[in-house]
Order: C-alpha cells, then structure tokens, then sequence
C-alpha cells in the first residue's frame, strides 16, 4: 500500500498565525513533525535555534538578547520548553516597533507545564496544537494502518509493522528515560514509570483511579496525580473530564484518560498487528480511543469542548461535544454493524442531544433511528458543516 501524506492544512495555519502575531507557538509530542514542518517555512539557518543542540543552547545562555535581538525575520526556537528563562526576553523582543523579527517557538510540552509562558506572552503569542497524522492528512483508506501504527510519522510511514513496532518501543523508553524524568524531576524508577504508562494503557478510555495506582505502586495518590497530568501535558494523553449536567442521576465524576497516539498504546500492550489487535479484549476501549481522536483532530475541536457522560450504572456517552447551536453526541463502536442502544436512547433525553453519530470501521453513513445515525471513521470530514 502506498502511503501518502498531505499537511498543508497545519501549514496554511502556521504561515497565517506568522503573519497576525508576533509569536506563534507550535506545540506537540515529540517526534509529530514539528521541526519538519518549521523547516519548510524559509528561515534563514542563522535563524534556527535548537535548544537541545549544545551549540545553540549556549548561544542563548550566554547572551540571549544580543543573539536573538540582532535577528530579522523569522526566527525559530525547537524545544522551547527546556529554557522558560526566554518568555520575559520573548516579551521585550516582541513589543518593538515594527515587528522586525517574528518568532515560531516549536514545544514538546504544553504552557502549563511551561512556567510563566502563558503570563509573560499574554496577548503576544497563537498556540497551534500539533498531534501525529490524522485521516485528514493521509488517505482515509490506511485507516487500519494509521489505528495500529499511530499518526507519529516515522512509524506511520515505516517500511514494515515490525519496525514501525520497534520504533515505538524505543520512543516509549526515551520518553520515560529522558522526558518524563526531566519534566517531573521524579523519585520514581524507570520501572515504577514504566508500570504507570501500562496501568493507564490497561485502563485507556476507562474511569481512572489515582488511589488505586497509587497503591498498586506504593506512593502518594498526589504523586499519581502529577505524573498524570505531565502525560496530558506532554501531549502522550488525553483527559476527557465528566459532563456534570443538572439531572436527577448519580453521575459518575471520573475523568476519562485516553492515549492521544494509538500506536503508542498498542505498543505498550504488545500488539504488533491488526490480526493481534482485533483479538484483543480491549479493542473496543483501543478503537474508541482512535476514532475520538481522529474526531478531535479532524474537526478542530477544542480541550474545553469535549466531555464524557455517564450515570453510575446507567446511560453513557462515550463524547459529548458542547457546541454553538448545542450539545452533540459521539458513541465509537468496533463494530461492522453499528445499532442503536438504550444508553444512546437514554443519553438524548438526559441530557438533550441534539443528535448521536456513531462512528464505526466502515465506509457508509446510514441512519439508526430518530437523531442517531452510523458514520464511517473514512466519512469523519463530512461533519464538519453539521457539528
């Protein structure tokens, strides 16, 4: 199969967020092809700075207002987040008159876990969200090979499933080894980190528990918790936090956490192919994680929208999406033949549905009943006019 890639979409956004602000900030996992993209944009090499390049990093250290003061044009900073100490030069540099340099900031993890990022650019600086590959960016078609592989290009687009496979064990064990022991300057082991990422694996697109891992691993609930949240704001995972709506339920109030990236999920649960991940007891939580995400990304839709519904053993929603004209509902099912249940049926009057998409593993869109109707994962870009 011949794999094609098109990201011109991300492209036109960055080159216009370039041109409105003084500083835009592409944020994004490692490895999404951030650097590749920035490359394409025409700085000048003089221009380019790399904050995990001993060379460029001392340039900086030594004199960043001299080094980054005398520049025009587009400026690029990579691994921006390793060197919080620019934000408040950042500030000065981008309130000159005539904007003489303009800067693209490129970032492995998000401004929360940046300190002072968001305070000292405020009003300064467009954040653009950069994941792996989506199915609006290859053709729909891999849809099977994108869910197993995941969207990181260099496993996307390996020669073979094995080494697409060793790829991604490699990036699990730089990640837990590198990154995630620099960004949570933890106690914890390799080992216990390791024991984390597949306890959240085990549980992907479930309730989470952070007592209940702490005690499995023999730490604070609190110190869970704080490595949870650098997962989301490394951009390896994705919370889904609870819709409280006012209805008269016990609600269940966990949040829903999700691996943005699939391959990496299926990595860490040892399935090196399609044949294994259908036989696998979890494909239903693997195939709602994927097709979530491939919803996100292909309509844009933003952190603060997106929600999960469920009443303690009662209905459930595997996505609620709260919009302008409502709120609207996605049930993501593994499925060849999609049908309507009790919890859509339910979910719709509790908490007033405008509609119910159920996205599946197919090709055909077709209705299943009044306000539900099945999509097929390659159809996702037909919603963007109805969602």
């Amino acid at each position: 199969m011949t794999l094609t890639v098109n990201r011109m979409r991300l492209h036109v956004l960055v080159e216009r967020s370039l041109q409105e602000n003084p500083i835009t900030a592409l944020l994004g996992p490692r490895q999404s092809g951030k650097t590749h993209l920035s490359r394409l944009l025409g700085a000048e090499p003089a221009n380019c700075f790399d904050l995990e390049n001993f060379s460029d990093l001392t340039r900086l250290q030594d004199d960043a207002m001299t080094a980054l003061g005398r520049l025009s044009g587009l400026v690029i900073i990579d691994e921006v987040q390793w060197m919080p100490e620019l934000f408040p030069l950042l500030r000065v540099l981008a309130d000159r008159p005539g904007l003489p340099a303009r800067f693209l900031l490129l970032g492995s993890a998000s401004p929360e876990l940046v300190k002072g990022s968001s305070e000292s650019l405020a009003g300064r600086v467009s954040f653009i969200d950069m994941a792996g590959l989506h199915l609006g960016e290859v053709n729909a078609a891999d849809y099977e090979n994108l869910w197993l592989r995941g969207g990181l290009p260099r496993s996307f687009l390996a020669v073979s499933a094995e080494a697409s496979l060793r790829w991604r064990l490699d990036y699990v064990r730089t990640f837990i080894e590198r990154d995630l022991r620099a960004l949570a300057e933890t106690k914890m082991s390799s080992a216990d980190l390791r024991r984390l990422l597949l306890m959240l694996a085990d549980s992907h697109g479930q309730p989470w528990n952070n007592s209940d891992a702490a005690r499995t691993l023999g730490v604070n609930y609190k110190t869970i918790q704080r490595h949870v949240d650098l997962l989301c704001g490394a951009f390896i995972l994705r919370e889904l936090p609870p819709h409280l709506a006012n209805v008269r339920k016990r609600l269940r109030k966990s949040s829903k956490y999700y691996f943005r990236d699939s391959g990496l999920l299926h990595a860490l649960l040892a399935l090196p192919s399609v044949e294994r991940l259908q036989a696998y007891r979890g494909q239903g939580a693997s195939w709602e994680g994927f097709a979530l995400e491939q919803l996100v990304r292909v309509l844009e839709l933003r952190e603060e929208e997106c929600f999960n519904y469920a009443v303690q053993e009662g209905a459930e929603m595997d996505l609620v999406v709260r919009r302008p004209r409502g709120l609207v509902g996605f049930e993501f099912k593994a499925g060849a033949v999609p049908r309507v249940t009790t919890s859509m049926i339910h979910s719709i009057a509790d908490i007033g549905l405008e509609h119910v998409w159920v996205v599946y593993p197919g090709t055909r869109d077709f209705p299943l009943g009044d306000k539900i109707d099945a999509i097929g994962i390659t159809n996702l870009g037909r919603l963007i006019d109805l969602v």
